[in-house]
């Protein structure tokens, strides 16, 4: 491969918004992808459903402040606003009264109210959730379903930092494919494992399996468990602080198993959002018939999602087969067609489904923020600012640095 002034790791929404803010400023650069495709954890696939189906991120977060909502408006992607808001409750198999409805409610604005008003050295939310009187079908959203970790797992300082990301919006189409739409005319190589960067010469040499591409800098915007399980090897060894912060800030898991219910809609409305609280967070979450289509999207997060991905796709659709009979009927599994779960913790090259700092070590985003060498610069939802775990914060999170590294490099010419 030739020399260029920047090497990209990695084709998700950060490396494509990289190499697109360096592809207009006429800069030479190589944006290497280990998978076989663009778009990192934003994938639209048809495979199994015959239709658009998002296996990765599929809500447009803060629409507002997000660069792909004004893209799907343009490229006329049917969008439905989804307001979140919790349309059944089941504890167990027992449907929620008005008057636990309400108490949910309330208790979610009671965790609100504790987040912003903590002060003083304890950073887990779990402790923080203590002291309130929430119900823990409120404390669901707050950890696994918002943050992909159980909330003992999860720092107050990282939950705060984080913004409000309404509005959020559906797309029909697929947010993976408005992420691929994005990355049409950006060169890639494809099926490019990245095994080793070095840096003890000048600028870089970054090794991957078709070659090896010195340059004066490199954008990696692999995960934090891709870099923490040491997929990729740096020569010499980074700064203890930036290894430490790939450990704080591990991969949460939300997984999702969607399956088709035909010729009913079980007296659910398109969109409708429910919620089945079990013993042990053994929690679910259903998104109902997006777009009037067959689909039932059953969404479990944090601990559970990993023992979930552990035991199977046979297991995980049992189990959501299993609880939608216990509620609708035995007869549900008459209408039950075809059914998918995502494996994103199985991935090598992601590991999980977006990072989150640990209790007492909100501080690794900053740093990992902060080049090595001038030479070596990150990039990626976990250093997206107030939109972490997004995949318009992503892509923010690669422009910005590749306007960084430009003005690196200049100064340093």
């Amino acid at each position: 491969m030739d020399d260029v002034e920047i090497v990209i790791v990695g084709a998700g929404s950060a490396g494509l918004a990289a190499a697109k803010v360096l592809q207009a400023a006429g800069r030479s650069f190589h944006l290497v992808e280990a998978l076989d495709r663009i778009g990192g954890r934003a994938w639209t696939s048809s495979d199994r459903f015959g239709m658009p189906f998002d296996i990765g991120c599929a809500w447009l977060h803060a629409a507002d402040r997000n660069p792909y909502f004004p893209e799907a408006q343009t490229a006329g992607w049917t969008l439905f606003h989804h307001d979140m808001g919790l349309d059944h409750l089941y504890f167990g198999n027992t449907r929620a009264t008005v008057e636990e409805m309400a108490a949910v409610k309330e208790a979610d604005a009671q965790i609100a109210a504790l987040i912003e008003g903590h002060s003083g050295d304890a950073d887990q939310l779990s402790e923080l959730i203590a002291q309130g009187s929430a119900l823990r079908a409120a404390t669901t959203f707050s950890g696994p379903m918002d943050f992909g970790m159980d909330d003992d797992e999860i720092s107050i300082a990282d939950f705060r930092a984080a913004a409000d990301l309404d509005p959020n919006y559906f797309t029909k189409e697929g947010f993976g494919a408005l992420v691929a739409r994005f990355g049409q005319g950006v060169p890639v190589h494809l099926s490019t494992p990245v095994k080793r960067i070095r840096w003890d010469q000048p600028g870089v040499s970054v090794e991957t399996a078709k070659g090896t591409i010195r340059a004066k800098a490199a954008i990696v915007t692999s995960s934090p468990a891709v870099l923490a399980f040491e997929e990729i090897a740096f020569t010499p060894e980074l700064p203890v602080g930036h290894v430490e912060a790939f450990y704080d800030l591990p991969m949460g898991m939300l997984t999702k198993i969607p399956i088709e219910i035909r010729g009913t809609r079980l007296g659910l409305n398109p969109f409708d959002d429910l919620l089945i609280e079990r013993h042990a967070r053994h929690d679910i979450f259903f998104l109902c018939f997006p777009f009037d289509t067959d689909l039932m999207v059953g969404f479990v997060g944090g601990d559970f999602a990993w023992e979930m991905e552990a035991a199977g796709e046979e297991a995980g659709v049992d189990f959501v087969v299993d609880r939608l009979a216990a509620i609708f009927g035995g007869e549900v599994r008459k209408h039950v067609g075809r059914s998918l779960m995502t494996k994103w913790g199985g991935e090598r090259t992601i590991r999980g489904a977006y990072a989150a700092c640990v209790p007492g070590r909100a501080g690794a985003r900053a740093t990992l923020m902060q080049p090595v060498a001038d030479r070596i610069f990150f990039a990626g939802e976990h250093l997206a600012g107030p939109l972490i775990q997004t995949c318009g914060g992503a892509r923010l999170s690669g422009e910005a640095v590749a306007r960084q590294v430009m003005a690196t490099i200049d100064r340093a010419a």
